[in-house]
């Protein structure tokens, strides 16, 4: 049983929520960041990314800074807090696919009692970090990304909402739609609580860290008695398994551990059939198929029976073979997070993102991987066990600032 309530967002009016709603400030340049400061005084970046002058503030200081600049953005009218509680229904279309979901205030103690479901480790420095930010600030504004078993009666309810005018309806300068419906019927919220009170577990796709602080501000609430009634829930996006997408993680390697070419190639016949495959272009076609392009040619590498363990939840993913048969034996990379010879490419860059790296003369071969799917994530979680580092680029990504949960 998921316990999920609405909440009461601090969101932009109408007219302005295409120029506050805004892409993470750590996913634009240093010049592009500027450009958005000086020429739009409703991005949402003010108050996320509060310079004082040209210095940035650190921790704390910044924290209380970043709940100053929002104070100003609600007294201003570019941020408004609904007068009642409401569920959100929020819809992207991007390059030709559509993700549609809930947003709602899911509690904290399914988090820790396991019914919220993590398949990556966190940093306890990390999560300190952000329960400070939320203490300090007293909202979220980027909402955790959690996938649900899909229900029929929930594809309805967003059917019929998709019909009528929404609340929000923009796209973005990356091409991107963005569409918001408010979910007031106390009939139909009753409905979306029913439907989870029916799921056994919910699985976060993107948001381990958020998922994490949150919990800690909770324990920090009880045990400090801190004055902060809305810590009990943090924000979700809440999205079926087959709405959403998720792309693989591509690997970039610079050197060959002191191999030759043909060394390299030799010791990777050990472990794998090799099939060179050309100039063209490959791209795995399933599971436990590799692509590799090394010296301006592709290969599919194939894993030889029995250099796997095709039952295990986390050494039957193909990031894990590569890991274990070729980085860490071969090419000496015992941590694949932390050596810097390791790259990573989204699969949203395509293969060919790849090819120029190498032809560039960035890396010295690039791997391709086949993407994990929704089966093999909760598999690994089901298991209580972590997926390998940079396994899984999962779309849908989500706006920061369209819609803000009110923790103070």
């Amino acid at each position: 049983m998921i316990s999920l309530k609405p909440f009461r967002a601090v969101r932009p009016p109408r007219d302005k929520a295409y120029l506050v709603a805004t892409r993470s400030y750590l996913s634009y340049t240093e010049g592009e960041l500027d450009e958005k400061l000086r020429n739009n005084p409703y991005t949402f970046l003010h108050v996320i990314n509060p310079k004082k002058g040209r210095k940035m503030p650190f921790g704390r200081d910044k924290y209380r800074l970043v709940k100053e600049n929002f104070e100003d953005f609600k007294t201003t009218g570019i941020l408004r807090q609904d007068a009642k509680p409401c569920y959100y229904i929020y819809r992207q279309v991007k390059e030709g696919n559509e993700y549609i979901g809930l947003v709602a205030a899911v509690a904290v103690a399914d988090y820790e009692a396991g019914k919220i479901k993590r398949h990556e480790k966190t940093l306890t420095q990390r999560e300190r970090m952000f329960a400070d930010y939320l203490e300090e600030t007293g909202f979220n504004a980027e909402p955790v990304l959690l996938t649900y078993r899909d229900d029929l009666r929930l594809n309805k309810l967003y059917a019929h909402y998709i019909k009528e005018r929404s609340e929000y309806e923009f796209t973005s300068t990356d091409r991107v739609l963005h569409q918001l419906w408010i979910v007031e019927s106390e009939e139909e919220q009753a409905l979306i609580a029913e439907v989870f009170a029916q799921q056994e577990a919910l699985y976060i796709a993107d948001g381990h860290h958020r998922s994490a602080s949150s919990y800690a501000l909770s324990d920090r609430v009880k045990k400090e008695g801190l004055d902060l009634p809305g810590a009990g829930h943090f924000m979700a996006f809440l999205i079926g398994e087959e709405q959403m997408k998720v792309y693989e993680f591509n690997r970039l390697v610079k050197g060959l551990n002191g191999l030759t070419g043909e060394a390299f190639l030799e010791q990777l016949n050990a472990q794998f059939l090799v099939e060179a495959k050309g100039e063209i272009p490959y791209k795995p076609e399933k599971l436990h198929e590799l692509g590799m392009y090394y010296k301006g040619g592709w290969f599919k590498l194939v894993p030889r029976t029995g250099t796997f363990d095709p039952q295990h939840p986390v050494e039957h993913l193909d990031a894990q073979i590569l890991s274990k048969n070729i980085l860490k034996p071969i090419l000496g990379i015992l941590n694949p997070k932390t050596d810097v010879r390791v790259g990573f490419l989204p699969g949203t860059e395509g293969v060919e993102a790849l090819m120029a790296k190498v032809d560039d003369g960035d890396c010295d071969v690039a791997f391709s991987l086949y993407p994990v799917s929704i089966a093999q994530i909760k598999s690994v979680a089901d298991a209580g066990k972590t997926m390998p580092p940079k396994s899984t680029y999962i779309e849908p990504k989500l706006r920061s600032g369209l819609l803000v949960y009110k923790i103070d």
